[in-house]
């Protein structure tokens, strides 16, 4: 039996990457009751680490009595400030091999069937699509004995709706897939990575209490909403230090907090955590303003090694282009940054390429390895200034910056475009108070 030692827990992280060269990680073996027939069998558990997914607990069951086995995955990570809502169009079997990520606390529907599995429901699991219709399927094929030996008309309706969900597997018409979960931690694969995929959309939004409640992060019993803002003056002059996790490890870390003023532009509140246990740093800007009446699209034209030394403030709400690579980075993917133009690019070749959890093992394929090597050569070739592109930072929010060198006088090589929101950019940005179909009907 492997136990986890209590060095680890005390002295840095108990999670650890998955390695075939790790032949000292071990999972714990622990004895416990079978749920199908009251024997005893056995339960191995590991804690590892999946990048994006953060640190997970894989666990599996076996019983040596009855033959019955699971196996589950749980989020042992961070819950996520925001939520996150996945929405796939189905167009094509390839679409079943996409890979998964799903927490225990997400919430999956299928309109065109009016089909719902609610949150808390199903342990967590790395799958398929194709493994979560298999999984709705059995769940459901599970009952089906003892509802025909009660009611046998419900245990029909229900056949009926199985084949349904099985028919779906042949893609013969276009379906819709919705992952919605309130904790953030669930993931859906892009294939054409780096590239931007067009049948799936990805949006971030506030938790409700509610969401807050269900999650532990909120006692029952409070139902008040978060305050709107706070006393920015208390920043003012210093900084503020507070204990927290290391994102990566786990182990005890600091967060140092800052409120700054940057030229020509706005204040920000900059967020810096340092791990003395595993090196690792990391810095996040909020805006210390309010979201501005119009978006701001910022287009550079990068000509010169020398851009790559410019300032560039990105906050949570903004996206980031490059039209030359056919590139596009959703907002909130790499949070609130404050960093050099070359710092974000590097970020988003190691978000792309290097941290990617779907081009390893099994998952991986030659094609999409090619693509994705070619996107961080191409990287390098712009960092190293051996590439003119244009890099567009669009925030909805109006609150992302990219230096002006030749400020106050205009730059010759950058655009500043504001521009009017639609009803649904507000609609991410939480800021609508009306409900989406009075507005409908008012169009």
């Amino acid at each position: 039996m492997s136990l986890i030692s209590e060095e680890n827990v005390r002295g840095g992280s108990v999670f650890r990457e998955l390695s075939a060269d790790d032949e000292d990680w071990q999972p714990t073996e622990m004895e416990s009751l079978c749920m199908n027939c009251y024997q005893n069998g056995t339960t191995r558990m590991l804690l590892t680490k999946i990048p994006f997914f953060k640190e997970i607990i894989v666990s599996s069951f076996s019983c040596a009595s009855c033959g019955w086995s699971n196996t589950e995955i749980q989020s042992a990570g961070r819950i996520q400030e925001q939520g996150v809502c996945y929405t796939l169009k189905v167009k094509a079997k390839q679409d079943l091999n996409r890979e998964v990520v799903k927490a225990d606390s997400a919430t999956t529907r299928i309109p065109e069937l009016d089909f719902e599995i609610p949150a808390f429901t199903q342990k967590g699991s790395l799958s398929t699509i194709e493994g979560l219709l298999d999984r709705a399927v059995a769940g459901l094929e599970q009952d089906q004995p003892a509802r025909r030996a009660a009611d046998p008309q419900v245990a029909d309706k229900i056949e009926e709706f199985i084949q349904k969900l099985k028919k779906l597997k042949d893609v013969e018409h276009e379906f819709t897939l919705v992952i919605e979960d309130p904790s953030g931690n669930s993931f859906i694969e892009n294939p054409v990575a780096p590239q931007k995929d067009e049948a799936l959309t990805v949006t971030r939004f506030r938790r409700t209490v509610q969401q807050d409640q269900q999650l532990g992060i909120r006692a029952d019993d409070d139902l008040e909403e978060e305050p709107a803002g706070n006393d920015l003056e208390v920043m003012r002059g210093e900084v503020l230090v507070f204990p927290t996790n290391c994102p990566e490890c786990n182990a005890p870390a600091s967060t140092n907090m800052k409120l700054v003023q940057i030229p020509h532009f706005k204040e920000v509140i900059i967020m810096a955590t340092n791990c003395d246990s595993c090196g690792h740093r990391t810095n996040e800007v909020k805006s210390g303003a309010a979201t501005e009446q119009l978006g701001t699209k910022i287009t550079l034209h990068i000509t010169d090694p020398s851009d790559m030394t410019r300032d560039v403030l990105k906050s949570e709400t903004c996206s980031v282009l490059i039209p030359e690579l056919e590139f596009e980075l959703g907002m909130a993917a790499l949070g609130g940054k404050f960093t050099t133009l070359e710092g974000l690019l590097q970020d988003i070749k190691d978000l792309i390429v290097s941290k990617n959890p779907f081009i390893c093992g099994d998952s991986s394929s030659s094609d999409r390895l090619d693509k994705l090597k070619e996107f961080g050569e191409k990287i390098e070739k712009i960092l190293a200034g051996q590439m003119k592109v244009h890099i567009v930072l669009d925030d909805l929010a109006g609150n992302s910056y990219l230096q002006n060198v030749y400020a106050p006088e205009a730059d010759p090589e950058m655009t500043v475009e504001k521009y009017t929101r639609t009803f649904e950019q507000n609609e991410e940005l939480g800021l609508n108070d009306m409900k989406t179909e009075n507005y409908q009907q008012e169009k």
